[in-house]
């Protein structure tokens, strides 16, 4: 990339070099023209065409050699080298030199005084047009690849810089991603220990219950044997409600990082019965058996829980949105 900016200076300089000498022969040649016409087109001969670098250059030098022919009484072979001026001027809307080159054509044309070095000095000149030409060709296909080459190279790098761009946030979503699959999966290793303990902490006493339930309603005994066997399922339920009710509110808090300690905190005038419901509905436990825990009827939980939410979600919600997962 710095190798082709340097060429395109260079070529840049050189274009200027070449376009800065020949103008100032041009005007010797221009202020020899009535003073000494015969060294004014020997100025003009001996310049070498098929090196200027722009149109401009070369309309100049072709009014000034055909008229240095008229102002030398001398016919031009053919009309190529006026009509590069009057080409040039005429496309440029220049009227004044357009105006002297249509004059010119006219004088030169008419003029019967052939010389044979000037009809060959001239047929030489128009030889290096025709390579000025050429050349000119070569350098406009030149400046149009050049163009080409430094679009694509432009393209390229834009390219490139997107797909670093890309990479760049593709890795940060790779990131983001592996972060909240991290955070996911030590969610559910917390919510999975809690379920450990939990089953560990109330496996005897709901597989009593459960038992229970399952030979009261099997059972054909007396209503005797029926009510002991009631007596029994309250027994082991207030046991849980009351004993083992602190080794719940521990499991919940080793697993879900003291969320039971944050609430308190936040709201240290919560409602015992609120804070057991809070606790129950933590563990993970159903509806039906918070009901029995609490000795409530389904309608009273979930009246319970729709106003504990609300609370919980006006003092702490915001700041602490895992709370609201509880519910």
């Amino acid at each position: 990339m710095r190798s082709l900016l340097y060429i395109i200076v260079l070529f840049t300089i050189t274009a200027c070099s070449y376009s800065g000498v020949r103008p100032s022969v041009l005007d010797e040649a221009q202020d020899l023209m009535q003073r000494d016409p015969l060294v004014a087109m020997s100025k003009l001969n001996n310049i070498d065409i098929s090196e200027f670098q722009d149109s401009a250059t070369m309309a100049r030098w072709a009014l000034l050699y055909s008229e240095a022919l008229a102002v030398n009484k001398l016919s031009a072979p053919t009309d190529t080298i006026i009509n590069i001026a009057i080409d040039y001027y005429g496309h440029h809307n220049l009227t004044n030199e357009f105006d002297k080159a249509s004059r010119l054509k006219t004088q030169l044309l008419s003029s019967d005084k052939a010389d044979a070095l000037a009809t060959a000095l001239y047929l030489q000149k128009e030889k290096e047009f025709f390579l000025y030409k050429e050349r000119a060709k070569r350098e406009l296909f030149m400046s149009v690849g050049l163009t080409l080459l430094l679009i694509a190279v432009g393209v390229i790098v834009w390219m490139r810089q997107r797909m670093k761009l890309q990479a760049a946030k593709n890795d940060i979503l790779m990131t983001e991603a592996s972060s909240l699959k991290c955070q996911i999966d030590a969610s559910r290793s917390d919510i999975s220990r809690m379920e450990i303990k939990l089953h560990g902490l109330l496996e005897n006493r709901f597989s009593l219950i459960n038992t229970l339930c399952q030979t009261y309603y099997e059972s054909q005994g007396t209503k005797t044997e029926r009510k002991a066997i009631i007596d029994k399922v309250k027994s082991e339920i207030e046991s849980v409600r009351t004993d083992s009710f602190p080794e719940m509110e521990q499991a919940v808090n080793d697993c879900l990082d003291n969320i039971l300690v944050k609430i308190k905190d936040s709201v240290p005038d919560i409602k015992p019965e609120d804070y057991m419901l809070l606790v129950f509905l933590a563990s993970g436990l159903s509806t039906r058996s918070i009901c029995l825990l609490l000795d409530e009827s389904v309608d009273v939980v979930y009246k319970r829980k729709s106003r504990l939410k609300s609370r919980l979600k006006e003092s702490v919600g915001t700041i602490n949105p895992d709370i609201m997962a509880i519910f």
